[in-house]
């Protein structure tokens, strides 16, 4: 059998997960080296696994996540208002499958952001598009797009995304164009795509940080009709960070 020329062919298909496997069985002794069925299993898992890996890297690399978070490492106590039994609830990213949204609110430093990138992070492993932008660099690119005339393209950027993240929602003005494309974005998106919110403001005040009641409708209307909601309470983790 010759090896070498199966490993170069392998690396030729670029087959790195199969080209793994099959060098580490090749290297073990020959009574303990698997049957050819199983030999065959082994190395169709590995490419799988492998190739599930890349996806994952690239999918976490094109999202631009602010926090390097998981889930399981999300601070879940009563004190927070923040269970570990809600968490588990949207940990399969079945809101995704869905289209549901999230909507996060809380003061500032309580783990709004930490907690969106965790989930951002979890539906990147599912295989899920994923794209993190905060409010302020949302709202330049809109303005952005709009002066070079790409806002149409940007738009529909948007559309493909299948896990859309906004966070801190409410920190800065919003201008008639800047409703418009969020108010395009939603109804691209309505029963099709989802989105994470997070906001200092209580749900309940969205509407008047919108403006243009009309617009704020429609807005409230697609955003918060189908949602899961996190209420974050407690003191600031940056605060007990700092203090510890």
């Amino acid at each position: 059998m010759n090896t070498e020329n199966t490993i170069y062919e392998l690396q030729q298909l670029k087959l790195k997960g199969m080209l793994q496997t099959y060098q580490k069985i090749i290297s073990m002794p020959v009574q303990e080296q698997p049957g050819i069925h199983h030999f065959m299993a082994q190395l169709s898992e590995a490419e799988i696994q492998s190739r599930l890996h890349n996806r994952t890297e690239m999918y976490l690399k094109l999202s631009k996540l602010r926090y390097d978070a998981v889930l399981e490492q999300v601070h879940c106590t009563s004190d927070r208002n923040l269970s570990r039994e809600s968490v588990s609830v949207i940990s399969d990213c079945g809101f995704v499958k869905r289209a549901e949204n999230i909507l996060i609110t809380g003061a500032t430093g309580c783990g709004k952001s930490y907690l969106a990138c965790a989930i951002g992070r979890q539906a990147c492993a599912f295989g899920y598009k994923t794209l993190y932008f905060s409010m302020s660099k949302f709202l330049e690119k809109i303005t952005l797009c709009k002066l070079d005339g790409t806002l149409l393209k940007f738009l529909a950027q948007m559309e493909k995304t299948h896990l859309l993240i906004l966070d801190d929602f409410g920190l800065h003005p919003l201008d008639a164009t800047s409703r418009l494309a969020i108010l395009q974005i939603l109804e691209d998106r309505y029963g099709r795509k989802s989105m994470i919110i997070t906001s200092q403001l209580p749900v309940g005040n969205w509407h008047e940080y919108i403006g243009e009641s009309t617009i704020a409708d429609a807005i409230m209307d697609r955003l918060a009709g189908n949602a899961h909601r996190f209420d974050l309470k407690g003191e600031s983790l940056r605060k007990k960070s700092i203090n510890n």
